[in-house]
C-alpha cells in the first residue's frame, strides 16, 4: 500500500490537473472528494489535499475538517489554486479564514491555475461580473494583486497552470 494519497476537488479542471501531475511526481494515489471515504483515506500516512479558491474558501477543506478526529495524526498538506497571482497578504487571509485553530500546523501552498470565463457556471460569471463592477469603482493604482488579475483577465481566458509550482510540495513532501 502507498503511504500517500492526493485528494482533490475540481471544479473547472485545473485543480484535478495539478492533483494528477502531483500524483505521478510522487508516485502515489489519486481520489477525488467527491468519491472519497473516510476508510480510504485514513489508511495513508500522507494526505495532500488540492481544492480551488471559491470566497475565500478551499474546496474538500470539509472533507478535513468532518474526519478531522479520524485525520489527526496524519501528515497533511493541503494547496490551493487560484486565478489570482502569489500575493502573501492573500494567503495570510486564506489560511486564516480555512485554518482555525485546530488546522492552524497545516502547511498550505499555491498554485496558480485558469480564468475562462467561457466554462463558468452562469452563477459564477454573474459573482464574477458583480465582483469586477465594484472593483472598476476603486482606483487601479490601489488595486490588490487579486483585483489586478481579475480586471485584465476580463473576458480574455488564461491558463497558468505549470507544475513548477508543485515543486515545493514535492521538496516539502520529501522531508516529512
Amino acid at each position: 500500500m502507498k503511504s500517500c494519497v492526493v485528494l482533490y476537488q475540481s471544479k473547472y479542471g485545473t485543480t484535478k490537473k495539478y492533483a494528477e501531475w502531483l500524483a505521478e511526481e510522487l508516485s502515489c494515489d489519486l481520489i477525488e472528494t467527491k468519491k472519497a471515504t473516510i476508510e480510504q483515506i485514513e489508511k495513508y500516512k500522507t494526505i495532500i489535499l488540492g481544492g480551488g479558491i471559491y470566497a475565500s474558501g478551499i474546496a474538500g477543506i470539509s472533507f478535513l475538517k468532518k474526519y478531522h478526529e479520524r485525520l489527526k495524526n496524519k501528515k497533511v498538506i493541503v494547496f490551493a489554486v487560484g486565478a489570482s497571482p502569489y500575493d502573501e497578504k492573500a494567503i495570510a487571509a486564506l489560511r486564516e479564514h480555512n485554518f482555525k485553530e485546530e488546522y492552524s500546523h497545516i502547511p498550505l501552498f499555491y498554485c496558480r491555475g485558469a480564468w475562462n470565463e467561457a466554462v463558468m457556471s452562469w452563477t459564477d460569471r454573474l459573482l464574477c461580473s458583480l465582483l469586477k463592477k465594484a472593483v472598476a469603482k476603486k482606483d487601479p493604482a490601489t488595486y490588490e494583486p487579486w483585483e489586478t488579475a481579475l480586471m485584465q483577465a476580463a473576458g480574455i481566458s488564461f491558463d497558468w497552470s505549470d507544475r513548477a509550482y508543485l515543486k515545493q510540495i514535492v521538496e516539502y513532501v520529501g522531508v516529512i
